[in-house]
């Protein structure tokens, strides 16, 4: 498996693609506001939204935040990260994005192998919504009415073209 990421990644580098680092922050599920994210979690001792994460995708920023990393993982949208908060910055019950994240996730059409000719579903597999869209067996879309930005097509690309913007939270 990893001999074939690695195969696919150097397709990518000979693509132009880069890492990029990402300004905003994907929060996760079940926010209410921006706000409390910036006045309560810093003071949050356990962290319990990262320790529930089964798909460890949950980190702390430097200041004391939870966002959260694709590379490995996507969100399912268990509900353990709302149900861990002590500080009811994630809730059932109030929060805004259930069902969805603050992300909009895209598709390189230099870095992905399956836009210069290369079968490759990688990315389509784990998508639980059929977000991803294929034009035959090429040429793949993101369908941004039914992508939640759960990260799985993020975090099983083989060549890293798929990206997000996040976007920010009400206040």
């Amino acid at each position: 498996m990893t001999d074939r990421r690695a195969l696919f990644t150097s397709f990518a580098r000979g693509l132009g693609h880069t890492e990029e680092a990402f300004a905003s922050l994907v929060r996760p599920p079940y926010s209410q506001s921006e706000s409390l994210f910036q006045s309560e979690c810093p003071a949050c001792q356990s962290k319990a939204c990262v320790t529930s994460c089964d798909e460890k995708i949950i980190v702390i920023t430097d200041e004391g935040t939870p966002t959260l990393t694709f590379k490995q993982n996507g969100c399912t949208f268990c509900d353990a990260c709302a149900v861990a908060c002590e500080a009811d910055v994630l809730s059932l019950e109030k929060g805004q994005n259930s069902t969805w994240l603050n992300a909009v996730f895209k598709i390189s059409l230099d870095a992905c192998v399956a836009h210069h000719g290369v079968i490759c579903h990688s990315c389509k597999e784990p998508c639980i919504d059929d977000a991803i869209l294929f034009n035959g067996l090429f040429n793949p879309v993101i369908d941004d009415k039914k992508c939640t930005a759960c990260g799985f097509c993020m975090a099983r690309c083989p060549t890293q073209a798929i990206s997000y913007e996040a976007f920010a939270l009400e206040a």
